[in-house]
């Protein structure tokens, strides 16, 4: 499986961003279940997605600091690069 995502260093804090479906985010079940299967993926880093609603505007969900640091940002600024997951 390929995931989109950003690792991103900032004030000290290095944490990864990934793109997920916006039913991922609206779902507090579904989006645990994701930061959990991502943290394999990036450990020990703290994990934040984000969705895009039907205008490409995009949210975040994680923890706040960082969240709000990446909503002050253009997507277009987000290191984007594909990563391979093992599907369990």
């Amino acid at each position: 499986m390929q995931i989109q995502a950003a690792v991103i260093k900032e004030q000290g804090v290095t944490f990864a961003v990934v793109i997920v479906k916006k039913h991922v985010l609206d779902s507090i079940q579904q989006s645990q279940q994701a930061v959990q299967e991502f943290s394999f993926v990036f450990p020990g880093m703290p994990i934040v997605l984000m969705a895009q609603d039907s205008r490409g505007r995009p949210t975040y969900k994680g923890r706040q600091d960082l969240a709000k640091f990446l909503a002050n940002l253009h997507i277009s600024q987000i290191p984007w690069r594909n990563y391979s997951v093992n599907a369990a």
